[in-house]
């Protein structure tokens, strides 16, 4: 494998492009002002509330940071089985991982996450770095337990000189399992979480139906100190009712 520049991931950690960054402000900060403007009638509340887009942003970074992970966690199925099914027709350790790519590159583009992984841990091989420490590095990165029991594996199979082979496809299996069960799991949540952004609409739909059927009803909330802390606590009960929602239906991976 030729020598090149290696771009090492953090993946618990997602830094967004410039283009990705100024789209999620932009909805953010619209979404922020409809928001502000239904409970203030207000450009100078919308004006003070402007910093919290830095919140949604993150938020944004957060949400594509559990995307990606589970994405690499799908992929690294697919590398564990290439990577059995090499060393069981008699490769050695590191040509099964050359000939993972392989496949893996039937199934993925060249720049698919796994196959970079992959072609980063041959090439520490080749510098005489233990196996067990490459994948070790890469579960470090990836903060993804599936990775973290593989290199646990290849530190157990190297010390106890157990059957790699059967040890790897029991592991692969486990992970398979896993990943079924997660993606059930993501499957019947997705009807809840639907649910609760209907929940977290209603609200507002209900404070812009009276607005709309009845402009004068609620014009003693806005523009007066009482009305302003009325709506200012209904946005904070509203905000923590939306974030614990979420929270309670975030699946980590």
């Amino acid at each position: 494998m030729k020598e090149k520049q290696w771009s090492l991931i953090d993946y618990s950690i997602y830094a967004m492009d410039k283009e990705e960054k100024v789209k999620c402000s932009v909805q953010g900060l619209l979404i922020l002002s409809i928001v502000l403007w239904i409970f203030y009638q207000s450009i100078i509340m919308i004006a003070i509330g402007s910093p919290l887009v830095c919140i949604y942003v993150r938020q944004c970074c957060e949400k594509r940071c559990r995307e990606r992970k589970w994405e690499l966690t799908l992929q690294f199925r697919e590398g564990v089985q290439a990577l059995v099914a090499a060393l069981s027709i008699g490769y050695s350790v590191e040509n099964a991982f050359i000939q993972a790519i392989k496949d893996l590159k039937l199934l993925y583009k060249e720049e698919a996450m796994i196959i970079k992984e992959f072609e980063y841990i041959v090439y520490q091989i080749q510098m005489n770095v233990p196996v067990e420490h490459a994948v070790g590095e890469f579960a470090k990165r990836s903060t993804i337990d599936d990775i973290k029991s593989l290199s646990e594996v290849f530190a157990i199979a190297k010390r106890t000189g157990g059957d790699l082979i059967k040890i790897l496809r029991s592991t692969s299996r486990m992970i398979g399992d896993k990943v079924e069960v997660t993606r059930e799991v993501v499957t019947m949540m997705s009807a809840k979480k639907f649910e609760a952004n209907i929940m977290g609409i209603i609200p507002i739909g209900m404070i812009i139906y009276m607005k709309i059927s009845s402009p004068n009803f609620l014009n003693p909330l806005y523009h007066n100190i009482a009305g302003g802390l009325v709506m200012t606590v209904s946005l904070i009960l509203y905000s923590i009712s939306f974030w614990l929602m979420n929270h309670i239906l975030a699946i980590e991976i």
